[in-house]
């Protein structure tokens, strides 16, 4: 509900895209016994109110930005955490492998060994030197296997201690991730919970606010906020330039915003107009 709540406020808004809003200008009232209308509003209420309706949207957008960011970073930490999981498993088929050659290398001394000793006994029973030369040979071809599958062995060996250590860093390293991603999901619970119910009451607040603002003007306004970076719709002034773009300001239009007879928008980005003494008149007050 919430979520659909926050849609509407910054969704596009398609009605009255050319609504000239500095044509909403002061008009004069009648003081009557009966309760003021939005049309009766002095150009400065409705400023005020689009202002107070500018920080509960802007409340929306932080809390937005922090449920935003979490989500991304505990996908990012679940991602190296399974990445972790397959690197170690694919390091301990290494070691598997590794492992079963030195046991084929094993098997071949075995074999080697056991050619050794019957050539051995066959020379025993030759007829010339011949037929012993040649199993001498034999013997001496084995014993070179024997020391090629030797030298295999221990550069398997040396392989699975480096992949052993490598297992053992990333086993390491993947504790950490692990403890940092409960972390941040434990964070992201809390967030959601706390921000759902943040959220839920901020959005309570504007559609409470919004029904005392000018239709064309809210129009405008949310118009303004989906085009803008950072989601103001509503500036002040500061250091004679507009708070929203830093466009600077003519004095004659300074002095229009301070007398704020009608609404003034920035002519740079679009931006409406509040003056700074006004807000903060309304700060004391409250």
């Amino acid at each position: 509900m919430a979520k659909k709540k926050a849609e509407e406020i910054t969704e596009n808004v398609n009605v009255n895209e050319n609504i000239n809003i500095e044509n909403l200008q002061e008009k004069p009232t009648e003081h009557t016994a009966t309760a003021e209308t939005i049309e009766e509003q002095t150009i400065a209420k409705k400023l005020l109110s689009l202002h107070n309706i500018q920080q509960i949207c802007s409340k929306i957008d932080q809390i937005r930005v922090i449920r935003g960011e979490l989500p991304n970073e505990v996908r990012d930490l679940e991602d190296a955490h399974e990445g972790m999981l397959t690197r170690i498993a694919k390091y301990k088929e290494d070691v598997e492998e590794l492992q079963q050659k030195i046991t084929n290398q094993d098997l071949k001394i075995k074999e080697s060994l056991a050619l050794i000793k019957r050539y051995e006994e066959q020379q025993n029973n030759v007829r010339n030197n011949r037929e012993y030369d040649s199993l001498t040979k034999e013997i001496e071809f084995q014993k070179l296997e024997i020391q090629v599958s030797e030298k295999h062995k221990t550069r398997f060996a040396a392989e699975i201690t480096a992949k052993a250590e490598e297992i053992a860093q990333f086993e390491t390293k993947l504790e950490e991730i692990a403890d940092i991603l409960q972390q941040k999901k434990s964070e992201l619970d809390d967030i959601i919970a706390d921000t759902e119910k943040e959220e839920s009451e901020l959005l309570e607040k504007y559609d409470s606010l919004k029904k005392n603002v000018d239709q064309r003007l809210l129009v405008a306004f949310e118009r303004i906020r989906k085009g803008a970076r950072n989601g103001l719709a509503i500036v002040q002034i500061d250091r004679e330039a507009c708070g929203g773009c830093f466009s600077m300001i003519p004095p004659q239009r300074q002095l229009d915003i301070r007398l704020h007879k009608k609404i003034i928008v920035c002519e740079a980005c679009g931006r409406i107009f509040i003056d700074k003494q006004l807000v903060e008149n309304q700060d004391i007050e409250a």
